[in-house]
């Protein structure tokens, strides 16, 4: 009866996090909705991406942190790639938390939507500042 009850108590523990719908901005009708609640469902835990609701360890320095992918642009093949190996590094992020066509929704959606707040930094030779004459 206690392992029932303990088991309950995570569940609802787990839905009180965020992870599902609730804070996706991204519609039912867009075609990236599914990747929006398979990310929030899987990656929310580590990562932060403001199109799916989620605000992942990253902003609490906790190890398990992932980048906070409103300030990192990804391309579709990265993405797929890191959820297909591990990330870049293989040392924290699990390989295949998503796999097949669910994989391609994730990579399709990060893809999309990653990189909102993300900075552009001048490239070398290139003028910032106020026009000079």
């Amino acid at each position: 009866m206690i392992l029932i009850a303990a088991v309950i108590a995570a569940a609802l523990g787990i839905s009180a996090c965020g992870y599902g719908e609730e804070g996706l901005a991204v519609k039912q009708d867009n075609p990236n909705y599914n990747g929006a609640v398979l990310f929030a469902t899987h990656c929310s835990g580590c990562h932060t991406l403001s199109a799916a609701g989620t605000q992942g360890s990253g902003n609490r320095g906790e190890r398990t942190q992932g980048p906070n992918l409103n300030q990192r642009e990804e391309s579709y093949n990265d993405v797929l790639f890191a959820i297909q190996n591990g990330g870049f590094s293989g040392a924290i992020m699990p390989q295949n938390i998503v796999v097949g066509k669910e994989a391609e929704a994730v990579a399709k959606f990060v893809a999309k939507y990653a990189g909102s707040a993300a900075e552009n930094s001048p490239r070398p030779g290139q003028k910032t500042g106020p026009s000079e004459p």
